[in-house]
């Protein structure tokens, strides 16, 4: 009977104040863990959208400054520059501008929209002196030569500063590249205004026009319309792109391609420049924005005032301490922007097609 009360009091297992403490403990180490992993949880979606916005900015910045590097392709400086066209015949686009900034304004949310134009032609938009009209057709011109001009190419009749865009309707000879026996005197045009003898004919392949801007429609108070991203030609291309500034760099005169100033395109002069004046146009400034999607608990981005003075609802556009005053950004027409984390990536893009050009400006 001793042997059998001594084995069972071995047996008895914990008491209730052992129980508690250990749960306690494990209660303790639990709530440690998970404030643990909270943390690290956090810090990687902070890392996670910081590299997506690093990747999504980067792409954006590449993808615009390369349609930049494009722009003017085809408008050759020879004489006759087609950079000096000042009367466009009906038809013909509102101008045969490069590049155009069309600036967003100066409340919350705006965001500048840039416009770019080239021709695609392999031969960069080779120009040749009409000799004779007439002597095939209606609409057709005799040129030296047609080597640069297939049929369903944009082309563009320069007669000094009247312009006229069209298209090449034939002859079938230059539906491909020409054989040495094919007609490569003639080129018979849709609409043949201004095509005297003496006027040029410049065949640009296709006229691309490229636009690109944060999506118009972007509202970070409704959510049928709260997706930022970047637009390029009415087309969603990179999200999280909440942000487009930039800036005309001009010089004095169109024959000079030293960039003196940096200005908005505001104003009675540079929102709506004239051919002079935009033939002064020498390169691009220009940052994009980009967003970290995560939506912090906390505020982490405040304002920014830059060196000339310029205030900013969210970063800078850049570091103006050496050239004319940035321009705003104002991120405010979303109440969370504070609470968002932002990157910016700017450079200046030189127009290099009318830098070539300024010796016939």
């Amino acid at each position: 009977m001793e042997s059998i009360r001594h084995l069972s009091h071995r047996e008895a297992g914990f008491s209730l104040i052992e129980i508690l403490v250990g749960l306690v403990i494990g209660l303790i180490a639990t709530l440690v863990i998970m404030q643990v992993f909270s943390v690290f949880e956090g810090q990687k979606r902070t890392t996670t959208g910081s590299a997506d916005a690093q990747t999504n900015g980067s792409i954006a910045l590449y993808t615009i400054a390369r349609e930049l590097k494009m722009a003017g392709y085809g408008l050759l400086p020879a004489t006759n520059s087609p950079l000096n066209c000042a009367t466009l015949s009906p038809g013909t686009p509102a101008n045969l501008s490069p590049v155009v900034i069309t600036d967003g304004g100066a409340g919350a949310g705006a965001s500048d929209t840039i416009t770019i134009r080239y021709g695609t032609s392999e031969s960069g938009g080779g120009s040749s002196p009409i000799t004779a009209v007439g002597l095939l057709g209606a609409n057709d011109v005799t040129v030296n030569d047609n080597m640069a001009c297939h049929v369903g190419d944009t082309a563009l009749i320069i007669n000094g500063n009247q312009c006229n865009m069209t298209t090449v309707t034939g002859p079938t000879d230059i539906a491909v590249p020409p054989t040495p026996t094919g007609n490569n005197t003639s080129v018979t045009l849709a609409d043949p205004t201004n095509a005297i003898v003496g006027a040029n004919v410049s065949c640009l392949g296709s006229w691309v026009t490229t636009v690109f801007r944060v999506n118009p429609n972007y509202n970070p108070t409704n959510a049928a319309n709260s997706q930022a991203y970047l637009e390029r030609s009415g087309n969603p291309s990179l999200s999280d792109i909440v942000n487009i500034q930039a800036q005309y760099g001009i010089s004095a005169t169109a024959s000079s391609n030293q960039v003196t100033n940096w200005v908005n395109a505001t104003g009675a002069t540079w929102a709506a420049p004239t051919v002079p004046d935009r033939n002064r146009i020498k390169a691009i400034h220009i940052a994009v924005v980009a967003r970290n999607g995560l939506l912090e608990k906390d505020n982490v981005t405040g304002t920014c005032v830059t060196v000339k003075g310029t205030a900013n609802n969210g970063p800078c556009a850049w570091d103006d301490s050496n050239f004319d005053a940035a321009p705003a950004i104002d991120l405010s027409n979303d109440p969370n922007w504070q609470r968002y984390r932002y990157r910016v990536f700017e450079t200046i893009i030189p127009l290099r097609n009318m830098i070539w050009a300024k010796d016939t400006l």
